[in-house]
């Protein structure tokens, strides 16, 4: 049985003297952690990814980013008030090893870096193909490597380098679709000149069939297509263990997360599906941004479009190495990976711990340039819903941990989930039913996805159990000796 967590145990500070293994140092500023903060949200889903979601729930999509967006809004309030009460580098794998016990942190720990790990891979195919279409001369395989080896390269050095590229290229993410919505925007209000007022207008988003030309049913199925693209809304509270006011930047993240969602995908999905008809053919064969930027008469929308998709890519990567590195950083800490993977450098890098990470994400890129539909396909969807496992875990270790800050230090409570724990258990509610609901999906593999992700984490959570009993008879047998 498990001890009652509390608040005394030792953190991994953000900054500590310098030497070899002195743990992580501040070495994010404030506008890295902002601008992280404002393009994790952004994700290469969200351009890449919409086009399937607009085929399936037409103009009834923005529900369906909007259900899944009111879903992450709360779960990063949650994930906010643990990580502004303890700021760490584990957020909420160290959260739930607290709350939950060590099991929990164990097993939400390792899955989390499983799925960030395989999400190294896809990216860095998808900014291969499109490297490879302006420069043919280099091979894929040889971009992948190249993009690959230069962002491993970039956390190796600091983790200032790691904030520095990361604000350039969430810079550009936000900027571009910022400067979408706008042009957009006053395209379907009848403001800007050139633009066929017969296609673009909020008609489209009554007509062709309705708001929801499928049925209210399609909007679950957008919600499948649409709740992945969210992943990395959670980067902020791991990202901020190792800036110089973690509690102020973890509050900030998570107050600026209903406009962040608001904008960046609300606003910017209603301009695509008002600017085109839904049923568009263009959506589907050329992707729902580019035909809208198309729609604009900008010339070369492809090529912009490609632009901003291959930022977005090498963002995600940056961010998915950094992220994978600093959990297995804390699972090594907590005793629940090699102790190597908890040494820094002099500069305050787990070096270990990245090289391990870029190593099975080297792993991964083979696989799926070597067995894409086999062995990849299996990575892709036995890791494919672990973002909902996350939630799932931050839902229940608030519920406790906040009884525990509450009793013991509640002054630490600078940002509190609304209406708990009642949102908090309607928050869980919700996605156990999208994960019930996915079981029942076929046609986009939802429910090899969840049998695969439910198979993996069994394993994960069995190796957990194990590794708990062998840890606690140990303690027992020290007693008694």
């Amino acid at each position: 049985m498990t001890s009652q967590p509390t608040l005394t145990k030792p953190e991994e500070g953000p900054a500590g003297p310098s030497g070899p293994g002195s743990g992580l140092q501040a070495g994010l500023k404030n506008r890295h952690l902002s601008m992280i903060a404002i393009g994790g949200v952004i994700g290469a889903g969200l351009f890449v990814g919409s086009s399937s979601g607009i085929a399936t729930a037409g103009p009834g999509i923005l529900l369906s980013y909007a259900l899944v967006g009111t879903l992450v809004v709360l779960v990063m309030r949650m994930l906010g008030e643990m990580s502004a009460a303890n700021p760490t580098s584990g957020s909420f794998s160290a959260h739930a090893d607290r709350a939950l016990g060590p099991w929990a942190g164990f097993s939400i720990g390792w899955l989390y870096w499983f799925f960030w790990v395989v999400v190294l891979a896809v990216e860095a195919t998808a900014g291969a193909k499109i490297l490879e279409g302006w420069i043919p001369a280099v091979p894929q395989w040889g971009w992948a490597l190249i993009v690959m080896v230069v962002l491993t390269a970039t956390n190796l050095a600091s983790v200032g380098s790691y904030g520095e590229f990361e604000f350039w290229f969430a810079g550009i993410k936000v900027v571009a679709i910022a400067a979408f919505i706008v042009v957009g925007g006053l395209a379907v209000f009848g403001v800007l000149p050139g633009v066929d007022s017969d296609q673009a207008g909020l008609g489209n988003l009554t007509e062709h069939g309705g708001f929801l030309p499928h049925g209210a049913g399609a909007v679950l199925t957008g919600v499948l297509l649409v709740v992945f693209s969210f992943m990395g809304s959670e980067i902020p509270t791991l990202a901020a263990g190792e800036s110089e006011d973690p509690q102020r930047a973890v509050t900030k993240a998570t107050n600026s997360i209903i406009w962040r969602i608001a904008v960046f995908y609300l606003g910017s999905i209603f301009v695509v599906v008002a600017l085109l008809p839904w049923d568009s053919r263009s959506i589907v064969d050329q992707g729902s941004y580019v035909a809208a930027l198309d729609s604009l008469g900008i010339p070369n929308a492809g090529e912009i479009m490609n632009f901003i998709v291959l930022t977005s890519v090498l963002s995600c990567l940056n961010s998915g190495l950094y992220t994978a590195s600093r959990m297995a950083f804390s699972l090594g800490q907590r005793g629940d990976a090699p102790k190597a993977f908890a040494r820094t450098t002099r500069r305050g890098v787990p070096q270990t711990a990245i090289l391990s990470s870029v190593v099975f994400g080297f792993v991964a890129v083979f696989f799926n340039y070597k067995f894409p539909d086999t062995v990849f396909l299996f990575l892709l969807n036995s890791s494919g819903a672990v973002a909902l496992f996350v939630w799932l875990a931050i839902c229940f270790s608030q519920l406790r941990l906040r009884k525990i800050i509450q009793a013991e230090a509640p002054e630490k409570l600078v940002v509190r989930m609304w209406l708990y724990p009642y949102l908090t258990w309607a928050a869980a509610a919700v996605i156990v039913f999208v994960l019930g609901y996915m079981l029942t999906d076929t046609e986009h593999d939802g429910r090899s996805t969840v049998l695969l992700s439910l198979l993996v984490a069994a394993l994960v959570v069995a190796v957990a159990l194990v590794k708990q009993r062998i840890t606690a008879t140990r303690k027992t047998d020290a007693a008694k000796g």
